[in-house]
């Protein structure tokens, strides 16, 4: 069996799913009783978690409208997650017609209905894929035909790399990433953090990090300096790294701890 192979989660609806778990805290019906009872004892320790994780929606949304303005037509979204309202394509296509989006993800339940809502959309394709091994990803044959990567392009970064071990590289990954785009592109990113939090709920990290630990992958929070590292050889865009109810803020900027930090950048 190949390291793809194994990397890759069986279908099982007793262990809780982070993407199934997002999905619930979304208000979404993609989700089963382990998902839900795993938000529940989240919800006992950070009672706002659905709220953080709709704040953390609308930031990609924002981003994705930035990026999409300042023209560029291409959109690679790794760990895409459960297809949800205000998708990367409808976003922005809504600015930009023409826009062409890929998502990935390496959950069996993800691609199904990403697959079965996306099949007669030719703008739109939906792969198997491991964020822990870029290579393959940006090598992928349905991936070289509806995006040039000699053209500028955003790759998304959002709430995936909090699930991936130091031991696994996220810098590697990032760069990764960053290397195989023209000049000119860009990387949205967020990535769960605790910098901020009430001294309450900070104390009961482990707690919240127990949780995932019993699902398909653990948690790691990580500080604005570690988050920072991940974006070497990126330009931020104003505001630079914040937390996402502060990047850009449609209105005026929400008041408590999101849990999320955000940033956009530009590959010079």
């Amino acid at each position: 069996m190949s390291d793809t192979a194994r990397r890759v989660p069986a279908f099982d609806t007793a262990v809780p799913n982070v993407a199934r778990m997002y999905d619930f805290m979304l208000g979404g019906k993609d989700n089963y009783a382990s998902d839900r009872d795993a938000v529940g004892k989240l919800l006992e320790m950070a009672p706002e978690a659905p709220l953080r994780a709709r704040w953390n929606r609308a930031f990609l949304g924002r981003a994705v409208r930035h990026v999409a303005g300042q023209g560029v037509r291409q959109f690679l979204d790794v760990g895409a997650g459960l297809p949800t309202q205000e998708n990367v394509h409808q976003v922005a296509r809504a600015v930009a017609p023409d826009a062409r989006t890929v998502y990935v993800d390496n959950d069996p339940v993800v691609l199904a209905h990403a697959r079965a809502l996306l099949a007669a959309d030719p703008q739109t394709a939906v792969i198997a894929g491991d964020l822990r091994e870029p290579a393959g990803i940006l090598a992928n044959p349905r991936i070289r035909e509806l995006l040039d990567f000699t053209r500028p392009t955003c790759i998304l970064l959002v709430a995936i790399l909090h699930f991936v071990p130091d031991s696994d590289g996220p810098a590697r990954i990032v760069a990764a990433f960053r290397d195989a785009i023209a000049p000119g592109s860009y990387l949205i990113l967020s990535h769960a953090t605790m910098d901020g939090a009430p001294p309450r709920e900070a104390a009961r990290t482990s707690d919240a990090e127990a949780v995932y630990d019993r699902a398909t992958a653990p948690l790691i929070m990580r500080d604005t300096g570690q988050v920072t590292r991940l974006l070497e050889g990126f330009s931020l865009v104003e505001p630079g790294l914040v937390h996402v109810t502060a990047w850009r803020p449609d209105g005026p900027a929400r008041r408590g701890f999101d849990a999320f930090l955000g940033a956009v950048g530009r590959k010079g």
